[in-house]
């Protein structure tokens, strides 16, 4: 069986059988792989506690059929302050399952690696719940569905205010065009704007609130409409 080393965040374990865990990981070099990890539930594990979604890590595979299986693990980083702070635990998975949903198995994205890694470590520094909302916008953004926030989704107009976004077509409306959009707050599309448009480090400086909740909100159910699923994990946002 060829063997192979890469990179990679944790984003889920599943138990299998009494000692053995199916990981999924997000690799830089092969997307998003599937791998078995025997023996890591027992208490004599060379390397059970390094398995743990959230971690950065280095690993050794042999391919399988069905699943790879791990024979080598080093931790790169573990983002510790992640796992000691409820608030930024819940927010760490909930990206973790988002790149989970999106990533397909053997599909090469390092643009989406590298931003997880990214926002994972900015996370861990500031713990802000906009890290987590201005990945999911940008998550959409890199999977091709980048969010209209300039002009009229449906008639073109550039004529603001913009007090509507539309989650099926994508992007605001204007005056004329609201009847079918969620409602959205001047103050909310300042701060989408600012995420999607090269102000990320301004974006995170606001402060906790009917704004960033508005956000953060609509940043969810535009990614669980467009996996067509909803995101567990969003129920503890």
């Amino acid at each position: 069986m060829p063997l192979y080393r890469d990179q990679g965040v944790v984003l889920r374990t599943i138990k299998l059988g009494e000692a053995d865990r199916i990981v999924n990981i997000m690799s830089q070099g092969r997307g998003k792989i599937r791998a078995v990890a025997k023996g890591v539930r027992k208490s004599g594990s060379r390397f059970g506690a390094r398995l743990e979604p959230t971690t950065h890590l280095a690993f050794q595979c042999y391919e399988g059929r069905e699943l790879d299986v791990v024979t080598q693990v080093e931790t790169i980083d573990a983002f510790r302050p992640l796992r000691e702070h409820y608030g930024c635990l819940t927010h760490a998975v909930a990206m973790l399952e988002s790149v989970d949903q999106v990533a397909q198995e053997g599909e090469r994205n390092t643009a989406v690696y590298r931003m997880l890694v990214n926002a994972l470590r900015t996370l861990a520094d500031n713990p802000t719940p906009l890290v987590a909302t201005a990945f999911f916008w940008k998550l959409l953004s890199l999977e091709g569905v980048h969010p209209q926030l300039d002009e009229c989704v449906r008639c073109g107009s550039t004529e603001e205010p913009f007090p509507a976004f539309d989650l099926a077509e994508g992007g605001v409306l204007c005056n004329d065009c609201r009847v079918t959009g969620r409602r959205l707050d001047p103050a909310s599309l300042v701060l989408m704007r600012r995420m999607l448009g090269g102000e990320l480090r301004r974006a995170l400086a606001e402060p906790p609130g009917p704004v960033a909740d508005d956000v953060e909100h609509l940043a969810v159910a535009a990614l669980e409409y467009h996996l067509e699923r909803r995101l567990r994990s969003a129920a503890l946002l």
